[in-house]
C-alpha cells in the first residue's frame, strides 16, 4: 500500500509541475565550454571568450547571436546569470536575428548596467521601457529573466518584478529606436573595450503562441 501511495505522489507531483510549466521544460543554451550553437558577429570575432564556465566580453564591439535553434521564439522564458564590473555595459537581445556588424537591428535589448554613465539601467527595454534604477549591483551574480508572453514583456532581476511592457496596439518598427514584438533568437552584447560582463546559466523555456 505503501509503494501505491508513493506512486501516486510522485505521479501528482510530475502532474503539477507540467501544469505549473516547472523546471524540467527549461532547456540550457550554453554548455559552459564551448561555443556550440552560438555565432559572434564578424566585426570583432575575438570579443567574446569562455572562463570559468561564462561567456565574458573582452574587446570591442559584437554581438553574440543563438543560432543552436532554427525555429524562432515567439512566446518565451528566458533566464540567464549575470555579473557585470564597475563601469560596465552590456545587453541581452530577444526577437533579434544575426547581423554581421554594427548594433543589431531587429528585436529588444535588455539593458545590463548598473555603474556605467548611460542613465538605463539593467532591466531596461532600452529605449523602449527605460528604468533609471536597478536594485542589483556591480560584481555580485544575479539572475536575469526576460519573460514574452503575447504583447507582454516582464523583466525580473533575482525574481523581484522591475518591469512590465505591454506594447501598444498598432505598434511598428521603425529603426533601433522603435521596436515591434514578432519573434527570432537572442544575443549577447559586447559594448565596449572598458565593459567586462559575464554571462552564464543561459536556458530558455518556450510558451504556446
Amino acid at each position: 500500500m505503501k509503494c501505491v501511495i508513493n506512486a501516486l505522489f510522485v505521479l501528482l507531483s510530475l502532474t503539477a509541475a507540467s501544469l505549473l510549466g516547472g523546471e524540467g521544460d527549461w532547456v540550457s543554451l550554453f554548455d559552459g565550454r564551448t561555443f556550440k550553437g552560438w555565432t559572434v558577429s564578424e566585426e570583432n570575432p575575438d570579443s567574446f571568450v569562455i572562463e570559468d564556465g561564462a561567456l565574458v566580453t573582452r574587446g570591442k564591439r559584437a554581438h553574440l547571436f543563438y543560432t543552436g535553434d532554427e525555429a524562432p521564439f515567439k512566446n518565451f522564458e528566458l533566464k540567464v546569470e549575470v555579473l557585470v564590473e564597475h563601469n560596465s555595459n552590456g545587453g541581452i537581445y530577444f526577437h533579434t536575428e544575426y547581423q554581421e556588424s554594427g548594433w543589431p537591428e531587429v528585436g529588444f535589448e535588455c539593458q545590463v548596467n548598473v555603474s556605467q554613465k548611460d542613465w538605463k539601467k539593467t532591466g531596461s527595454l532600452y529605449n523602449v521601457a527605460n528604468l533609471g534604477f536597478t536594485p542589483v549591483q556591480d560584481n555580485i551574480w544575479w539572475t536575469q529573466h526576460i519573460k514574452v508572453d503575447g504583447d507582454m514583456v516582464t523583466v525580473r532581476l533575482n525574481d523581484v518584478i522591475v518591469l512590465q511592457y505591454q506594447e501598444p496596439k498598432g505598434a511598428q518598427p521603425a529603426d533601433r529606436f522603435t521596436r515591434k514584438l514578432a519573434e527570432g533568437t537572442f544575443a549577447l552584447q559586447c559594448h565596449d573595450p572598458d565593459s567586462v560582463v559575464r554571462y552564464k546559466n543561459i536556458r530558455v523555456k518556450r510558451l504556446p503562441d
